[in-house]
């Protein structure tokens, strides 16, 4: 905490152009999937931002009041929690978002709900994640789910599903299942859409081999792929009705990209066909030979 609040706002990283390009980009996107698509059809999406729309389906008040009111005190949280720039960023991502609804003009684009549901969701996540790119955010429930989690004893994932539960079943309760049925969706397109623009098309994956020709497997990946490996040492056998037969053998562990990984798994099963693998997704990746893009 203490490392937190004396580090020094950045104001040359918060105000520099690629910053401010993405934050803008970012809500120029959102704002027109919310007026454009979600509003005139009644969509709402998960979070803050589908609160808001509820609150105005409710109250028939301008979205970017509940908007802007229900993310200042994620913006306070990101300043106690993340860091000064991160919460520099959000608070001027939310007034920028709140200012660009209130005085941007957009038309209805579609009274469709299928086209609604699936553009209203995409457009939605390309300005979350441009935003996020930018420094910032402009729906901050997974930081407050973050921050409530340890007083009430559920975790992030956990706080956050049953928030937009409750959401969905007002919707479904005031607006009617199908209403809700097409949110989701949205909700849904909007959470993949914002995860491949933070993440990128390369996000990393994990994947691990067991393989009888360990060696083979070890230099088709690093030769003809380029990609470093990790080896433990392990056991393979046990197996019901063998137990205690067993032998050594190599664990191999290589980091590669989701665009990557099913040219490799096909190479090593073509090189190995007795190979066992599995992957895993990575959220994160530090050190080493791998980079991965800085946000901010």
């Amino acid at each position: 905490m203490s490392d937190i609040n004396s580090e020094e706002l950045n104001f040359k990283t918060i105000f520099s152009f690629r910053s401010l390009s993405l934050t803008l980009l970012g809500i120029c996107f959102a704002v027109f999937a919310i007026k454009g698509f979600m509003i005139p059809n009644h969509f709402l999406d998960g979070g803050l931002l589908g609160i808001s729309i509820l609150i105005h389906e409710f109250y028939h008040i301008s979205v970017s009041i509940p908007l802007v009111l229900l993310n200042l005190p994620f913006v306070y949280i990101g300043y106690l929690k993340i860091s000064k720039n991160f919460a520099a960023s959000s608070l001027i991502a939310v007034i920028l978002l709140g200012f660009v609804m209130h005085v941007l003009p957009v038309p209805e684009v579609t009274n469709d709900h299928f086209l609604t549901a699936i553009f209203g969701g995409v457009f939605v996540g390309l300005g979350i994640g441009f935003v996020i790119r930018g420094g910032g955010v402009i729906d901050g429930l997974e930081v407050i789910a973050a921050y409530t989690n340890k007083s009430i004893g559920l975790s992030t994932a956990e706080i956050i599903m049953t928030i937009n539960t409750t959401l969905f079943l007002i919707i479904a309760f005031y607006l009617g299942i199908e209403k809700a049925m097409y949110s989701i969706v949205t909700f849904y397109t909007a959470l993949k859409t914002s995860n491949y623009v933070v993440d990128g098309f390369e996000k990393l994956i994990s994947l691990t081999i067991i393989a009888p020709d360990s060696e083979k497997v070890k230099s088709l990946i690093v030769n003809d792929f380029k990609k470093a490996v990790t080896v433990y040492k392990g056991e393979r056998g046990n197996l019901p009705g063998s137990y205690g037969i067993k032998q050594d053998c190599d664990i191999i562990v290589a980091v590669v990209t989701r665009i990557e990984v099913h040219k490799i798994k096909k190479a090593i099963r073509s090189a190995d066909p007795k190979a066992f693998m599995y992957v895993q997704n990575i959220n994160e990746v530090g050190g080493g030979i791998v980079s991965k893009r800085s946000n901010h």
